[in-house]
């Protein structure tokens, strides 16, 4: 309450010039939408799918699942947003109702498989609520599998497959072995195994990201012995070939490890080892290739394919292969000096008598007394 000494006033110019950035900067962000903004409109989104779920047509729907994937995958969306839409906004159930009906339209499959894929596989979405999805999913698994077989076999595009191969993958994963025998169709395993490099189209491009989708399911698949011969038939082996023969670009060691335990699982029934003694037995050259490059558990069953190929089915085309192949012996001494289990180090120390009897020119002496390992 003071009285003022002076009454002209001093322009204070460098807050004028903060107030002019403030009000540029507020007039921008105006035009695009903040994260509240996104908020209501995913929400808004999904009520409108739930209602669209009980309707007669899906032509709207379309464009409503693409601004949710948006805000799925929005830069400027908090985390914990995205994580409460899909926990409290009944996202999950309402996909799955769009999943199961029966006269959707291919487009509209495709975009609810991506918006599923984005919820399973990212980091943001908590365990709890992607348990929730799967269990979802798997409340009605014939309609939920044939739709994204659906997907996987008609998808417009890779990246489309790829998503239903994913979201197929988690629910394999929750399934007991029963019930992932009644999944294995053999449309699926065909589709599985087209997608990790179709064998009647030469030279065709192997897609990372598609070799591994196709591996997680056909690994989890094989897990069950019934199955093992309807994979085999459809032409995984050859396809197993060629995923470890390719660079470390498309099957690094952990892709490589998942391709040598489903041919471990192909291995274990007399038409896996059948198939792996065909041409030449170049699946049995493709698995000392890449033995000592898939990490350890890839390495023991690369030892647990040559195993049964040269001493269960004894068949005289992958002895030659194996005694033939590369720096064999070397990585049977290299995995028998390393940490694995005995019964790999002792397949090991059979194998290793192939190349002695090969140094001999005399093929026909292998033997072996260890028939009582069985790596299956």
């Amino acid at each position: 309450m003071l009285p003022l000494p002076s009454t002209d006033l001093v322009p204070n110019l460098t807050l004028q010039r903060l107030i002019h950035v403030w009000s540029s900067s507020a007039a921008s962000a105006a035009t695009s939408p903040t994260p509240l903004v996104y908020r209501r409109v995913a929400g808004g989104i999904i009520r409108e799918l739930r209602s669209a779920s009980s309707s007669t047509s899906d032509d709207d729907i379309v464009p409503q699942l693409r601004k949710l994937a948006d805000f799925l995958s929005a830069d400027n969306v908090d985390d914990i947003d995205k994580n409460s839409l899909v926990n409290a906004g009944g996202c999950a159930s309402v996909l799955v109702s769009l999943l199961l009906r029966r006269d959707f339209k291919l487009e509209s499959l495709v975009e609810v498989a991506r918006i599923l894929t984005l919820i399973l596989t990212s980091d943001f979405v908590l365990e709890s609520n992607k348990k929730i999805t799967v269990s979802d999913l798997c409340a009605d698994l014939d309609r939920s599998v044939s739709a994204l077989i659906r997907v996987l076999r008609d998808g417009d595009s890779l990246e489309s497959r790829i998503d239903a191969a994913i979201v197929l993958d988690a629910i394999i994963a929750a399934s007991d072995a029963g019930t992932k025998v009644l999944i294995a169709e053999e449309e699926l395993i065909r589709e599985l195994v087209r997608l990790i490099g179709p064998s009647d189209e030469k030279g065709a491009a192997m897609d990372r990201r598609a070799v591994e989708a196709g591996l997680g399911c056909l690994a989890r698949i094989s897990a069950a012995k019934r199955v093992r011969p309807r994979v085999v038939h459809a032409g995984v082996v050859p396809a197993l070939a060629r995923v470890l023969m390719a660079n470390s670009t498309v099957a690094p060691a952990a892709t490589a490890e998942k391709a040598l335990r489903v041919m471990e699982a192909a291995a274990g029934c007399a038409e896996g080892r059948a198939a792996i003694c065909e041409d030449g037995a170049a699946a049995a050259t493709a698995v000392v290739a890449r033995m000592v490059k898939a990490g350890s558990e890839g390495a023991e069953s690369a030892v647990a394919v040559l195993w049964s190929v040269c001493q269960a089915f004894r068949d005289r085309r992958a002895v030659e292969a194996v005694a033939t192949a590369e720096g064999g012996a070397t990585k049977m001494l290299l995995l028998m000096q390393s940490g694995c289990s005995p019964a790999a180090r002792r397949m090991a120390a059979d194998l290793l008598k192939i190349y002695r009897v090969n140094s001999k020119s005399c093929l026909a002496g292998y033997d072996t007394k260890t028939t009582h390992i069985t790596p299956f």
